[in-house]
């Protein structure tokens, strides 16, 4: 009898360690990067010139399923393009940058690089905006999906780099060459 006790005493410990373990509150589950593992995530800059009425920007669309990501790729070419289904989606383990190829139609292929900013809020494209390779592209996380598309803003001024002239070496009046 004191053994069934015993036996009892144990496994009523071992459920009561079980559950304290499930019910304890649970950390921050989500991996250490920015993005989501599972999901769908819209980045925009899509905007309406008011000259013209027509759309300016770019959309990211990208996919997260247990199997594969995928990107459906947006630009505006003088109207908005059809979605361009991308290839080769890389997304970095931590979360925090990831790459993929398109093709858009009689365009070369290119590889779009987005890297992962203000913890998800938004992401900075690799090469240049409005002509100026040093300027990112950044294009804001959607969240209200039934918002009007804003007004487009006029590219900042170009910046103006000056070369330094270079001045001519000091003639010494020498016409020798060391060593011959």
């Amino acid at each position: 009898m004191m053994k069934m006790t015993r036996q009892a005493a144990v496994a009523g410990a071992i459920l009561l360690a079980s559950c304290a373990v499930l019910a304890a509150p649970k950390g921050n589950s989500k991996q250490a990067g920015t993005l989501p593992r599972y999901g769908m995530l819209v980045y925009s800059d899509l905007c309406i010139h008011p000259d013209s009425g027509e759309f300016g920007g770019q959309r990211i669309t990208l996919q997260r399923f247990a199997e594969v990501d995928t990107v459906l790729y947006e630009y505006t070419a003088g109207g908005l393009s059809w979605p361009v289904v991308a290839s080769d989606v890389t997304i970095d383990t931590r979360g925090q940058q990831f790459y993929f190829t398109v093709q858009p139609p009689d365009e070369d292929e290119r590889i779009i690089n987005a890297k992962v900013v203000e913890g998800g809020r938004a992401i900075m494209l690799d090469g240049g905006y409005c002509g100026d390779e040093s300027l990112p592209m950044r294009l804001p996380l959607v969240k209200d999906f039934g918002r009007k598309a804003g007004s487009c803003r006029a590219c900042p001024a170009p910046k103006i780099h000056q070369e330094k002239e270079q001045e001519p070496l000091p003639d010494s009046g020498s016409t020798k060459t060391a060593g011959l």
